[in-house]
């Protein structure tokens, strides 16, 4: 693992939020329970099982460009979240990236009661932490274009609407939030 970042933060009223490295076979059976869920449909593992979920996170932990992190909030897993950097990716093909580019991905876990700012509070919290990293000036996501309800939380949490690229597995929007922003 090449990227060791692990970031705490107490937010006021939520919790103590900490991103972490996701530890492949340790946490597979927390993001495989994600994963499988019609509503993760998005991720692109409903069909995978535990050991397929294991086996694609030691593969991104070998990757010096792309990082999982487990997300917890007091210490109970609540979100996945995978950071990359677009030009060593698929996505960097299908738009001009800029430097200080950095693309995220955001799984919410299954949360154990309905809470209101739950997704919203655990999105602030990633962008601040990708932010932690003065040379990432832009954050870009890449939510599937069907996937209206992301789109519409990204866009309330400040990102612009980018244009619609053709992914291998999916058409995607893409978002982007200035750091300055």
């Amino acid at each position: 693992m090449t990227d060791l970042h692990h970031h705490e933060r107490h937010v006021p009223g939520f919790g103590v939020v900490t991103f972490r490295p996701v530890e492949p076979d340790a946490d597979a059976d927390v993001i495989h329970r994600w994963v499988s869920q019609e509503r993760a449909r998005f991720w692109g593992m409903l069909d995978a099982d535990r050991d397929r979920v294991a086996e694609i996170y030691r593969y991104v932990d070998t990757l010096p460009t792309h990082h999982a992190y487990l997300t917890l909030r007091d210490g109970d897993p609540v979100a996945l979240f995978q950071t990359y950097q677009p030009e060593h990716d698929p996505v960097g093909e299908c738009y001009p990236v800029r430097p200080g580019d950095h693309g995220g991905h955001l799984l919410i876990g299954t949360p154990v009661r309905p809470e209101p700012g739950f997704t919203g509070t655990l999105l602030a919290e990633f962008v601040a932490f990708v932010f932690t990293d003065p040379d990432r000036l832009r954050l870009v996501m890449e939510p599937d274009a069907r996937n209206e309800r992301a789109i519409a939380r990204l866009r309330r949490a400040g990102f612009v609407e980018g244009p619609l690229i053709d992914l291998p597995h999916k058409q995607a929007r893409l978002m982007f939030l200035d750091r300055s922003a």
